[in-house]
């Protein structure tokens, strides 16, 4: 008996912030380095939810500054909607405490985690508050706050608390002090590189000690605000059902009908009658043994998956494919967004996109890039339900090789976009194995692989025509030559015999009798976005079309002239000169072209 109330002297409770402050490492902040990454994702996590639940385009800062030592402070600046004063303490400095938890729907943060987690990390690592300033509106002053966490009670202490004047009408800053590396530099660019290709409508100024980058939105437009559903039948377990009915008074067919979405009053009599339940009985009166068969029938009986439309915000294909298009530099890419479908009663969609060629690596691994909610996984690869389902593709067959991953200059991207993403662990790292998700990944990656497929063999088969003709136009000049010496006249131009052949786009400039006469020919198969520069001596103002742009330096005139070049459509301009100088082409898409100048 002594022994055993000594030990219960030691028992006592734990609050989970005391708990998450041994074990850090569970919510992504194992290392310093990887703990100034953590920071900025969970603080433009909520920033990004903030801006979109406002309909705001959002303008986001983040600044990372040596400060001293190894101590670096963070700061994450948006434009949203702000956070009302009341409510700033234990937003950012209570663990466990968010507004999106109890929603069905998609969002970047739900377990209300993140954000507080990064003020704890701060406290734990340099020992300094975390200061807060928020505003809702123009008419209104800015609060400034500096704020802990008490981690014995899991409550905020607020510091100080001030209002001040801001330069923004609207929207919240965060600042934190934290013992880190800029060995996380690397990294802090591409997540927020990544960011910015799923979240097409948000821009990024960064600013790394006196360095500053900017990644720009390449849309206008504000995603739809995903709205909160009720949950499924298929996925609601005993407890939970339990908790519900006890809550409610209602009879049992009403209580389904308004607790659950897509029960209607057919599907919940239906729910009964297997249940071998009165429809008419108040749900707070089940007994334990009455719930069990209620919610074999619930998961039983045929209900239609929950509605995908309302509730999550895929990227679309198209905002994919131009988010990519910025930052990557790509000779081919395509974008799938698959129909919804769902798990466990969770809704989800699928969204993929491949890239190939352009300045990828044409050595190693394909670079794959993996996004949950709009949120880059950068870490966990290998434990990651996505890469298992890219490695499970045959892209042998797709004429890609392949060891695991698909090898060569190959660029993946998969985005889930889920009511509930099924993550492995607190730190939202990699997505957990669940064959519904899996079996939609690898049915994107393979519509994909068949698009690829189909360009890697029109590249080969343009390849085989080029050389084909690359030899006979070889040929052709010398037999122009030797034509020329047996009727004893000139060799004829033979560029635009060849420019044909080749289809290549040709620019030929001459001059007769004090005209000069500058032609363009498309003979490729597309339309050209074209930039035409003439520069010489002469000043082309009585030219037949006037350039887009002259500029004068030391008696040389730079001209301009800028068109969109039909395929088989040619392009042509005279003015009086002497001739002589540079003529180039530039913006050609295919980068064929073929320069002829006839004043040498």
């Amino acid at each position: 008996m002594a022994l055993a109330d000594e030990l219960a002297k030691k028992q006592r409770s734990i609050s989970v912030a005391e708990f998450f402050e041994k074990n850090k490492h569970m919510l992504g902040f194992d290392s310093p380095t990887r703990g100034i990454i953590t920071t900025i994702k969970e603080a433009i996590d909520n920033s990004l939810d903030a801006c979109e639940e406002a309909e705001v385009l959002p303008d986001i800062l983040v600044s990372v500054r040596k400060v001293g030592g190894d101590v670096y402070r963070v700061v994450v600046e948006d434009n949203g909607p702000g956070i009302v004063p009341d409510k700033m303490p234990a937003v950012f400095a209570k663990l466990l405490y968010g507004s999106r938890f109890h929603q069905v729907r998609q969002t970047r943060g739900q377990q209300g985690i993140g954000i507080s987690a990064a003020v704890l990390y701060a406290q734990l690592t340099t020992g300094k508050p975390t200061l807060v300033i928020s505003r809702t509106d123009a008419k209104s002053p800015a609060h400034k706050m500096t704020l802990v966490i008490k981690t014995e009670t899991n409550e905020p202490e607020v510091l100080s608390h001030e209002e001040i004047d801001w330069v923004l009408p609207h929207g919240t800053r965060i600042e934190l002090e934290f013992k880190s590396s800029m060995a996380a530099k690397k990294k802090m660019l591409e997540y927020l590189k990544y960011t910015s290709i799923v979240n097409p409508h948000a821009r990024f100024r960064v600013e790394i000690d006196d360095e500053s980058f900017t990644f720009d939105r390449v849309s206008h437009d504000v995603p739809p605000c995903p709205v909160a559903i009720k949950p499924h039948p298929y996925g609601i377990e005993l407890g939970v059902l339990k908790r519900m009915t006890a809550a409610s008074d209602l009879p049992l067919k009403e209580f389904l009908i308004e607790s659950f979405s897509k029960v209607g009053e057919k599907t919940a009599l239906e729910i009964c009658a297997v249940a071998k339940l009165d429809s008419k009985v108040s749900a707070n009166k089940l007994s334990l043994e009455q719930l069990n068969p209620l919610l074999e029938a619930m998961q039983t009986v045929k209900i239609p998956a929950p509605s995908a439309l309302q509730c999550l915000s895929p990227i679309t294909e198209e905002l994919i494919v131009k988010g990519m298009e910025k930052e990557f530099q790509l000779d081919f890419i395509k974008a799938r967004t698959r129909p919804s479908s769902v798990f466990g009663g969770n809704s989800f969609i699928v969204e993929a996109a491949i890239g190939y060629g352009g300045k990828l690596p044409v050595e190693g691994s394909a670079m794959l890039l993996r996004f949950a909610n709009r949120v880059p996984l950068l870490y966990q690869q290998g434990a990651c339900a996505i890469t298992s389902a890219v490695s499970g593709v045959n892209w042998k067959a797709y004429g890609v090789s392949q060891q695991g991953l698909p090898m060569g200059p190959v660029l993946i991207l998969v985005h889930v976009a889920a009511t509930n993403v099924p993550f492995t662990s607190e730190s939202k790292d990699a997505v957990a194995s669940v064959p519904e998700v899996e079996k939609e990944v690898t049915l994107a990656l393979q519509e994909l692989g068949r698009d690829l497929k189909m360009f890697l063999s029109r590249r080969d088969k343009s390849k085989e025509q080029e050389d084909r003709a690359r030899a006979i136009c070889s040929v052709i000049p010398l037999i122009a030559q030797k034509v020329g010496e047996i009727v004893e006249r000139p060799a004829p131009d033979t560029s635009l015999i060849e420019g044909r052949i080749m289809r290549r786009v040709v620019l030929k400039k001459g001059s007769s009798a004090g005209k000069i006469l500058i032609r363009v020919d498309n003979y490729t198969t597309k339309d050209q976005e074209m930039a035409l520069y003439d520069i010489s001596g002469d000043s082309a103002g009585d030219a037949t079309v006037p350039p887009d742009f002259v500029t004068e330096m030391d008696g040389e005139y730079t001209k301009i002239w800028k068109r969109l070049l039909h395929s088989g459509d040619n392009f042509e301009v005279t003015y009086t000169g002497a001739g002589g100088g540079i003529v180039d082409l530039q913006g050609i898409a295919e980068n064929l072209k073929v320069v002829v100048d006839l004043d040498v």
